[in-house]
């Protein structure tokens, strides 16, 4: 096989800026789950701390669901940039493909039961492994694929929730959105419990999180995005940036006030489930393919990218980070670390996410002075590869 891990040489920088700015978004939004019983509890109507509900209205509409749907286009850009090197090289692509994404599968799976139960690897690996039956397909097909996907199911169900919420308009009361019972279990156990109650509790917040409705939603989320992220890299939309600045500029204007637009609509508007589910599922990934393109047209700026080298630089160790974000979250806010679950308000768990990214960005940047690969990825290329790269090759897409 002639396949191996992409040198220093071949990097995309602008790729490694995206995924480094989505773990920021991504930590400021796990952050929530980190610290309150975020599965049982309406967001929206939880706090009662001015600061801390002005604090979740900002991030609910600039952050919550636009950067899990970024990092997702981000993994589809990824994957079929693979693909395609495999196949300039007469490799067979789907070989070390499938056993990249078990290896993922496996690593979430660990992540999952014995860290945290939010893991969203075991749903890459999944919807990446549906993404490598069509890998082969055009651009063009792709991206059909992926649209007709996310907006056939999406559509159907913003319609029933439209229709529930002309014929139930008390529908979104807070109380509808609350378990109590699992709430006072969550406190409890994260909160005041040992790493064994966490452990329980977590297996507990597990089946929730990965029951066989959520697995087939993937299908329809997850997955559309990494058909577009795909037919985006077979376009090379962002390795030609600069001969497409204008599409870029366009995407940008037009996609960032209205995802803002969409996902205000549930406090400008008498919230329903109907507005909460646009904001979510066509206001958050709007809004995301908005940033996508400012970051892009900003990363065509001359010396932008050398200015974001600590950004690209966590970017390019982007399982490793997301990884100890958790690590250090559950050991800051679980009672057997510092035992700060529910105490912290809003402002207070947004100052430590960006504190957390701050040290990650200097820890990234002092790894790769002498390591070519985080440590994560260099056990999950090792793996997939089967045989050792000589450290200044040790790079991956």
């Amino acid at each position: 096989m002639n396949s191996t891990p992409t040198t220093s040489k071949q990097r995309i920088d602008t790729l490694d800026i995206l995924r480094g700015v989505s773990l920021l978004g991504i930590l400021l939004v796990n952050m929530f789950a980190f610290s309150t019983p975020a599965p049982y509890i309406d967001l929206k109507t939880f706090f009662s701390v001015p600061i801390d509900k002005e604090f979740q209205k900002g991030l609910d509409i600039f952050v919550q669901g636009s950067f899990y749907p970024l990092f997702s286009m981000l993994f589809g850009y990824g994957l079929a940039m693979q693909y395609e090197k495999a196949t300039r090289l007469g490799d067979s692509f789907y070989k070390f493909g499938i056993k990249r994404l078990v290896v993922l599968f496996v690593i979430g799976i660990l992540h999952a039961f014995l860290i945290w139960w939010g893991d969203i690897l075991m749903t890459y690996a999944f919807c990446g492994l549906v993404l490598l039956t069509l890998i082969r397909l055009k651009p063009g097909f792709l991206l059909a694929i992926g649209l007709i996907f996310y907006m056939g199911i999406n559509g159907v169900l913003a319609l029933l929730t439209g229709l529930a919420s002309i014929a139930d308009p008390s529908s979104t009361e807070s109380s509808q959105f609350i378990d109590i019972q699992s709430m006072e279990s969550s406190l409890k156990a994260y909160g005041a419990g040992s790493w064994t109650d966490a452990f329980i509790q977590r297996l507990s917040d597990l089946s929730v999180q990965f029951s066989p409705f959520m697995w087939l939603m993937a299908l329809f989320t997850i997955l559309p995005y990494m058909l577009i992220g795909a037919a985006a890299s077979k376009w090379q939309l962002i390795e030609k940036a600069k001969d497409k600045y204008i599409l870029w500029g366009i995407l940008a204007v037009i996609m960032i006030p209205l995802g803002i637009y969409l996902k205000s609509l549930p406090f400008t508007l008498n919230r329903n489930y109907f507005l909460d589910y646009v904001q979510t599922y066509f206001g958050g990934p709007i809004l995301a393919i908005g940033y996508a393109s400012l970051i892009v047209l900003i990363c065509c700026i001359p010396y932008a990218t050398k200015i974001l080298t600590p950004i690209a630089k966590a970017g390019r160790m982007s399982m490793t980070v997301y990884l100890t974000q958790s690590i250090i979250c559950t050991l800051i806010f679980y009672h057997f670390g510092f035992g700060l679950y529910g105490k912290v308000g809003v402002d207070t768990a947004t100052f430590l996410a960006v504190g957390i990214y701050a040290i990650q960005l200097v820890f990234a940047s002092l790894w790769f002075l002498f390591f070519k690969q985080g440590p994560i990825e260099a056990v999950w290329k090792r793996i997939t590869y089967g045989k050792y790269m000589p450290k200044k090759e040790e790079k991956s897409v």
